[in-house]
Formats: structure tokens, sequence, C-alpha cells
């Protein structure tokens, strides 16, 4: 191999994937023996395998951990992440994805696109890895390379591309085509090969990193054949990722040597990190850690050597850490959110007389520790440990390990499906304690959520209320526990929850209380909650001869699952579709008894839905949630120094805090009273142009602050007002428009933008009163969140503020629309596109400019007729001033000091 300089070195790390069988061990040995890390392939067969080196995956001839594996290809530094194929395994693979630059996807030749390979492809898409494809065993007989590449594109990608013969420099029509292929993966590079007649690598390293082409590569494992052409592929094709400076790391394994030491595996994904140097996290009970590294160890095979230094893109294991968990983010990394896959069955651990059950239960933490997907449950009440694991072949897995581990021999009983519980209304859940010395009051909305959307937390607590550190700590405890629901006990799901209030005492607060406190909200507000049960589906991929075809669709039909139209490929019929758990998870062996072996079923998890058989469920489980003392809904209230228990149905009685849905009620309330009392003081003409507002945009809210004056008329002016003629002519202003488009207004809004809109509020009511016209001045509030549009009363005009997302000329433009044809429209605005959407709704405008001028004279004039109306019998200093200096010395008196000089 050609010795390369550091520099021009690059670094990935590349995972192997594949469907169980489909060779994905073999082309691992394959890829190590080309690259020169071991003298021979080794064999699954013959148990000499270089990455399966736990005795049970000898044994089995699976791969059930994931290992790594270092290795080099001309100018390319590869670690290797060998990963489980089968499917009760698909957590470890899972876990190894969050860490992976690029992976290889190996699909059987003979067997083509499998159950199990939609799923990673779904996984691989996911998480956003490019990928390269291996289709493997193409020695077999009646492999077809090109019906392959139709299955690849048709069932995975349309990106998936031949990089066989046509991908060499040679010219011919192959290469010719490969590259028409390239090019329609990408309109940019399809422009540049129109003009050229090429497609640059660099094009090609580029859409396979962003996931547009997927290099297919054919040949045999086994036989060693394609594997050198998907090496070079690997090193043309990838390019190293960008790390930041910043150190940073992602978890993705926890393990222990043989020697028991515990090792956080991690990757390093930014910066470095030393030997003794101090990490610090956060444990999955919210606790915060800080620890020292002891080794870090670069493992390959079996084997690993001790490194001082680790730099950004190396694999490698930690010592000294005992707080560590797969997904979690260390320095800058951020924590990886909840795996697709989890555990839908759950198993009873039996274990052998005199057994001590407590210290098996710490050793369930241990391989639990390793293991994320096992699940591990501890009824207290009943004193046993269950399991929550993907399948049988993980039990007899487990089984193994326990009796190597720790010596005991343990069974499992038939297993049953794990549910989960909902909610389909909102509610407020209260909780309460205070025992004496304590106190702590918390009150939760619980919200029904979209399926599948998990359970979210937040807070619209005020920190008047309630400081912020005691909000934290609340919706910390709402994420430490698995809360229990009301009609089996199950896990809840599939809802938001959120701190509407909480209230401490100064001197007998503690963390603690609010624990209680925040668990008796939860369980309140579910016990008062309309409760469904939700069960796990299967997503299915069932292959069956064709004269079995209804046979299968009835049995699906009786497990209450859903198919799509059955589709025939040659002499068998494929079905799709999903079904309960519990009525599939023998159905597998069912399949094959019937088909005689020739049927072929595969399951991967879909999520979870409404239970079909809810109350046979329920009588079953037979939960009484009113007994279950380790979940109390109740609360603990305080009288005469002593604590006392009160039910959930009665806590609403004692509670310190009013309800906030409650208090919401009573808003909306006060809201409608105020608008009927608005539309009570306004006069005739005024109540048709809320009319108009009401028709734009239905009711709205308004405002009533400092400043902001409403008059309630006197039954004289009542009077008086029914004689007046109804206002014909209305005024638009666009109110920041006209403030940056006059110099006044424009050097005010800079220092106060507050005091611009006012004054400009206060020369519309001296020009409204002069010329008779309403005004309605709006003003844009589209760029504040949360924005409802309002309305005020401005001594005699009209001041509308938009909602958000709507600007003041969509808001011109539709109150033009409504009352240009019916009414006399002036809009005061220099907004082109505005002017000509006023002209076209019939209406006329005036630039801002232009208006500046129309005020400028409305002064004038009103300045002359005071002095006509009263005289001038005093020698006055503005009889003798230029007609701006006059008006300059105006806008002093009235207190305008901030007009140009």
């Amino acid at each position: 191999m050609e010795n390369t300089s550091e520099h021009q070195i690059k670094q990935i790390t590349l995972g192997v994937l594949a469907h169980v069988d489909a060779g994905k061990t073999t082309l691992s040995e394959a890829l190590l023996y080309l690259c020169g890390r071991i003298r021979k392939p080794g064999r699954v067969d013959n148990q000499d395998a270089y990455l399966d080196t736990y005795e049970l995956e000898k044994k089995r001839g699976i791969t059930i951990f994931s290992k790594q594996a270092l290795m080099q290809w001309e100018d390319i530094r590869i670690t290797l992440l060998d990963t489980p194929g089968h499917v009760d395994f698909s957590a470890e693979m899972e876990r190894v994805l969050q860490v992976l630059d690029y992976a290889i996807l190996v699909i059987s030749g003979a067997d083509g696109v499998q159950g199990h390979t939609r799923t990673l492809w779904k996984l691989l898409e996911r998480y956003q890895i490019p990928v390269f494809l291996f289709v493997n065993k193409m020695d077999q007989p009646g492999t077809d390379r090109e019906e392959r590449m139709r299955e690849l594109k048709s069932q995975l990608d349309s990106g998936c591309v031949d990089f066989g013969d046509g991908a060499g420099p040679a010219a011919g029509e192959a290469r010719e085509q490969f590259l028409e292929e390239l090019a329609l993966c990408d309109e940019e590079v399809m422009e540049h090969y129109l003009e050229h007649g090429t497609v640059e690598r660099e094009e090609i390293c580029r859409m396979t990193a962003e996931r547009k082409v997927f290099p297919c590569f054919f040949g045999s494992a086994l036989k060693i054949e394609g594997v050198a052409e998907l090496l070079n592929g690997l090193a043309a094709y990838s390019r190293e990722p960008d790390c930041p400076e910043a150190f940073g790391a992602k978890v993705f394994k926890i393990s222990r040597d043989s020697q028991g030491n515990r090792l956080t595996h991690v990757k390093i994904t930014g910066g470095r990190l030393r030997v003794k140097e101090l990490l610090a996290g956060t444990g999955r009970d919210e606790t915060p850690w800080e620890e020292k590294i002891d080794q870090i160890r670069l493992y390959s095979g079996e084997k690993y050597e001790m490194l001082q230094e680790a730099r950004a893109g190396s694999v490698c294991a930690l010592t000294g850490l005992s707080s560590t968990w797969p997904g979690e983010g260390l320095g800058e990394e951020t924590d990886t959110e909840d795996p697709y896959l989890e555990p839908v069955l759950e198993y009873k651990l039996e274990l052998p007389e005199g057994t001590d059950i407590h210290r098996m239960l710490q050793n369930m933490r241990c391989l639990e520790e390793e293991e994320p997907m096992l699940r591990v449950v501890w009824e207290e009440e009943l004193g046993e440990i269950y399991v929550r694991l993907m399948g049988e072949v993980q039990i007899e897995i487990l089984r193994s390990l326990i009796l190597d581990r720790f010596g005991v021999e343990v069974n499992f009983d038939t297993g049953r499906v794990v549910y989960k519980e909902t909610i389909l209304n909102t509610v407020e859940g209260v909780g309460h304690y205070e025992p004496l010395r304590h106190y702590a009051e918390v009150h939760l909305l619980l919200e029904p959520g979209e399926r599948g959307s998990g359970l979210r937390f937040a807070s619209v607590c005020s920190e008047d209320q309630l400081s912020l550190n005691w909000q934290r700590l609340i919706l910390t405890h709402l994420g430490e526990k698995v809360h229990r629901g009301v009609l089996t006990g199950s896990a809840i799901t599939d809802m938001k929850i959120t701190l509407t209030a909480g209230k401490a005492h100064l001197k007998h607060t503690e963390g603690g209380d609010f624990r209680q406190a925040t668990y008796r909200a939860v369980r309140q507000g579910l016990m008062q909650a309309d409760s469904i049960l939700l069960e796990p589906y299967y997503e299915f991929y069932l292959e069956v001869p064709v004269e079995m075809t209804g046979r299968a669709l009835t049995d699906i039909q009786n497990m209450g699952g859903e198919c799509e139209p059955p589709v025939q490929e040659k002499e068998m019929t494929v079905l799709k579709g999903r079904a309960p758990v519990a009525a599939m998870r023998d159905y597998a062996r069912e399949t094959a008894a019937y088909t005689r072996g020739r049927g072929h079923l595969t399951c991967t998890f879909r999520g979870y839905d409404v239970c079909r058989s809810q109350e046979e469920v329920l009588a079953r489980i037979g939960y009484e949630p009113d007994r279950d003392e380790e979940n109390p809904s109740g609360s603990i209230f305080c009288s005469h120094g002593a604590g006392y228990f009160v039910p959930w149905q009665e806590v609403p009685d004692h509670m310190h805090l009013p309800a906030y849905q409650k208090q919401q009620r009573q808003a909306e309330e006060t809201a409608a009273t105020r608008r009927k009392e608005t539309q009570a003081v306004w006069g005739e003409d005024e109540k048709e142009l809320e009319e108009i507002f009401i028709r734009t945009y239905g009711k709205v809210e308004r405002r009533n602050q400092e400043g902001w004056k409403r008059r309630v008329a006197a039954p004289a002016e009542e009077k008086e007002k029914k004689k007046r003629p109804v206002q014909t002519e209305y005024l638009l202003v666009d109110g920041y428009n006209v403030i940056f488009a006059w110099e006044d207004l424009k050097e005010l809004a800079k220092v106060n933008i507050s005091g611009a809109r006012h004054k400009l509020m206060d020369i519309l009511c001296n020009y409204q009163g002069y010329k008779g016209c309403q005004v309605i001045l709006v003003y844009d509030a589209y760029q504040v969140e949360g924005e409802q549009m309002e309305i005020m009363k401005y001594h005699n005009i009209h001041v509308v503020y938009t909602k958000e997302a709507e600007t003041a000329d969509q808001y011109i433009e539709k109150v033009v629309h409504e009352i240009g044809r019916k009414y006399h429209v002036t809009v005061v605005t220099s907004d082109g596109v505005e002017q000509v959407v006023t002209l076209g709704q019939g209406g006329t405008l005036i630039s801002a400019r232009e208006f500046e001028e129309d005020i400028k004279i409305m002064r004038r004039q009103l300045r002359e007729e005071y002095l006509e109306k009263h005289g001038s019998s005093r020698n006055y200093l503005f009889d003798h001033m230029d007609e701006d200096l006059a008006g300059h010395m105006e806008d002093i008196r009235l207190g305008r000091t901030d007009l140009e000089e």
C-alpha cells in the first residue's frame, strides 16, 4: 500500500448493515482482508470471524453485539463498525447509527430487498446517513443484476445507481448511461452535464453525502469479488466530515471488558480528549455528574491500544466513567432523541428457588445499562422482575448471557404485550403536598397529543407566582419517571403536560415536596380524564404461495389487521399492512406450517394505536388505580399542625391556587363583556365601521391603557348623534409608512417609537376634527409573536394594530375592498404596491409627503380662523413672524419640541 502523508489521509466512520443471512459478516471479513488487517478472511461457519468475538456469537453464528475494527485503503482510514443483522437486536444496530459518517447496506443477490432491509433503509433515512450498497451472493445461480437494480430503485430509492462497468473511465454506451443516471439525481449536475457532457467527481461526492445518489456495487463477499471495487468507490466518493474545534463526543454504547471494567464507547465529534481529563454530564435521572477519564482505548476486534489523546473522528472506549448512558452527548454534543425501535413484549423472569431477587435485580440493571432496549421492570408490590424484549431470539441470548455472567439459570414465562395509555380530553390536574414543615402545590394541564408524539412538557406559569428554578424542577420531575395510567397501570404517552401554576413556601419547601406534588398532579388529572388503551402494532411483509392468498387475507382480517391490495410476484403473493402485535406475535410459525415452509413473514414495530379489545384487556388485567399506593392520586393538606389525606375528587375544594381553566373561562367572559360595553358607546356611524371590521376579521380585542381614552356619551349627546348625517368618507393611514416618511417623526422614532406613534395619533385627531372624515390609523404588529388584532378608540379616531403575520397594507387592502364601492375612501401611503391595489379597489390615495403638506395647510387655516374669530387687539409675536417660523413656534407651544429645526 502506498505510504501517504498524514494530511492527505481522510478518516471516516463506516457501518455495515444488513438483513440477517445477507452476508454482512462475510463482507466485513473481506474488507479487513483486502486492507491487510487480517491474514485470511474468517467464516461464520468456522467460528473464526475476526469481529464475532463473543462465545455466544460463535455458537449461534450471528452477530449480537456491535464491534469495531480499524483499516486503511489507499488514502482513506476507516473505522469499521459491524452491527447485528437479526431483527431482535435492532436496538444495538440503531445505537451505532448515531455515530456513522457512511454506511454499507448489504443486499442478498438471491433474496433481494427483504422486510428488515426496508426497516434499515428507513432508519438510515431518519439519521440522514449516506449509503453505499453492496449486492452480495451474485455468484449464486438465478441472480440477475439488472433485475436487482430495478428492485433497488423501486423499493428503496430512485437515486440508486450502478457504479459497475459504466463508472470506469472507458468511453462507451455504458459510460454515457451511467452519467445520465447521475445527472438525473440533481438539477445543477444535469445542467452541467448537458453543457459539458461530464459529471465531476466532486459533484458525485456531494450528491452521495446529500443522499441524492446511492452508489451500488455487485459481487460475492465469500469469493472476494467486487469488494475491491467497493473500497475504491468509498475512497473516491466519500469525504471526511467537518469537525468543530470545541470538544464534543457522542456515547453510543456501554459494555464491560473481561475484567468487568465499565467501558463507555464514544465517537469524538469535535476537538480532542486527553487522559485524566474531567468530563461532565447529566444522568438519565437528570442528576449532574463529573468524572475523570482513566484510559482511552482504541479497539480493533478484541485487541486495543492505549491512547493519551483522541482527536475528532476517533471512535474509542473510555474507562473511569460510571454515569454515562447510550445516546448522551458530552461537551458541545447534544443528546440523541429516543430510538425509533422499542420492545413491545414483556416477560416475567423466573428464578431458581433460593435466589436473592434483589441481587439479581442489580445484575439485570447492569445488563440494562449495556443493552438499553432491555427494559427491566421491578414490580415491588409483587416482588417480581419483568424484562421487555424484542423477540424470542433475544430471550435465548439473554438466558445464556445471565448464566455466563452471573451463574444463574433463569427462565421466562410466555410473555405479554406492553400496552400504553393516553387521554381524549383536556383536564387540569392538581397535586398538593403539605405534611408538617413541607409545602408544594402544582397545577398541570393535560392535553391529548397526536398519535406517536410521546410526552411533551411545557410551562406557562408566571415567574412572579413561582420562581424559575422551581419550575425547572417540576419539569424535571415530569420527565424523570414513567407515569402510570389509570386503566391498566401502563405508561402514559401522546399528551402534552403544561405547568400552569405552582406555589412554594419561603421556609418549608424542599425539592422532594415538588416531586410529590408533581406526581400527584399527573395522577389526579388522569383520574378525571377520559382515558383509552393503546396497543402496539406490527408493520408486516408477508410472502405466501399464490394459492394460499385467500387464507392469509382471512387470517389478517381475523387479527384485526389492515392490508394493502395483494401484489403477485411470479408464484408468490406479497401482502403488506399492519396488525396488532398481540394477534400476530405467533403468526410466523403458523405461516411456516400452512405454507409448508414456503411462506415468509417479516414484522417490524409500527407504533401504538387504539386497542381493539380494550374491555377484554381491562378485565384480564384488573387494575384498580385507587389501590395503587405507589402512584397516589390524592393530596396531603395540613390542618392544626398535622397532615391529612384528601381523595383526588375532593382536591379542587381544598387547593390553594385558582383553577387555570376556570381563569381562562372568566377571562373570555370578561373580554366578551367588554366588547359589548364598547359597542354600546360607539355612535351610529361607528357601529357601521365595526360591522366592517367584523365582516373582515371577525371579533377582535381592544386595548384600554393609560392615555387611550374612551368616554361614555351622555343621553343628550346620544340624541344629538342620531341627528348627525352618517359619515361617508374614510381616511386610512399606514402608520409606520407615514412615521418613516416624515423627518420629524422619523427622528423621534429613533429615540422613542411609542412617542412617534402617539404624536401621529394626536395629529390625526386634529385632522379628523377639522376635515370631518372618519380616520382609521393602522400599525403593523406582524412581527410580534402571538399578537392578536386589536382596535382602540383614541379620542375621535380609530387605531388598529394588525395581528401576527399581517402587515398594515394587507389590512388596508381588505378594508378598501369592503367599503370602497359604497363610500369614498382615501389611503395615505407611499407604498407603491399598496397604491396600485387601492386604485384597483376604487379608492383614492395621497402619498405620505402630500399628506404632510395637507397637515401644514390645516394648521395654517386653523390659525387664520382663530385670529379671524377672536381678532388681534394685542401685538402678538406670531403676527410678525414668517409662516414657517410661526408654525415652528406653535409646535413648541404645544409641547412638540422634537420637530425639525
